[in-house]
């Protein structure tokens, strides 16, 4: 067996370790992050859409379950269950747009259950969950009159976007509404960066789970994250030193 292939064997069981072995601990596991404001003022955002009555929109991409970048979007799906949970008591239901119909059915699932954890099953309705576009640019615009005429307080755009996501970060801004941004493309978050109220970048997307306390799960993941880094800078100082040495002797 290939050295990389060994190496890449040996970090995904230690990964799994880790994450059984913190998860076991429970409560022993202290919540310790750095302060990232964006998801205090969404879950503000998520109160205020509650209190006078208008909705909060998710926009969560075009990667399916078969694409690549699949990752943005399952992290996309459990914020937007964790928050269509807490907003969905709202006189108007929470709203779901994506660009691919296996990500609409997971989206329908995932605001039917926080409707029934929430005790409000009667409000939920089928077309919360909508397909807006087959491609990136087409669902960019079907997506844009949602934020227009839907009485749209808030926009969740987290997902795999490309510089399409432009369009729906100003149709935000031109609503005046209050707009979290998170995406796994670097020219994506670039053209975010410049309009949106809150953007998360690099892989804030994918600790959005431990911050919003959406389940234990998260949490214990990104400390596997972090000990993995940490891993990984001693490896390569080791290294690093290891071969500075051999040169010297």
């Amino acid at each position: 067996m290939q050295i990389p292939a060994l190496a890449g064997l040996i970090l995904i069981f230690f990964s799994v370790i880790l994450l059984i072995g913190l998860f076991l601990l429970k409560d022993r596991v202290k919540a310790s992050f750095r302060d990232i404001p964006a998801f205090a003022n969404f879950t503000k955002a998520l109160g205020n859409a509650v209190e006078n009555g208008s909705r909060i929109h998710f926009s969560l991409g075009s990667a399916g379950l078969s694409n690549s970048r699949t990752a943005a979007s399952f992290a996309s799906l459990s914020v937007l269950r964790q928050s269509a949970e807490l907003s969905a008591a709202s006189d108007k239901s929470p709203l779901a747009t994506s660009g691919d119909a296996t990500l609409t059915i997971l989206s329908q699932d995932s605001l039917k259950i926080a409707h029934n954890i929430a005790g409000v099953d009667h409000r939920y309705e089928a077309s919360s969950g909508r397909l807006a576009g087959l491609t990136p640019f087409s669902y960019a615009a079907g997506t844009v009159p949602t934020i227009y005429d839907e009485d749209i307080s808030a926009n969740m755009i987290a997902g795999s976007f490309g510089v399409e996501v432009g369009l729906l970060s100003d149709a935000s801004e031109r609503t005046r509404s209050f707009t979290l941004a998170a995406t796994d493309s670097l020219p994506a978050q670039s053209v975010l960066y410049a309009n949106a109220n809150e953007v998360l970048i690099g892989e804030e997307l994918f600790a959005s789970g431990a911050y919003l306390d959406i389940g234990r799960t998260h949490l214990v993941s990104l400390y596997v994250q972090d000990i993995l880094r940490w891993i990984i800078v001693a490896t390569l100082l080791g290294g690093a030193a290891m071969k500075l040495l051999a040169g010297l002797l």
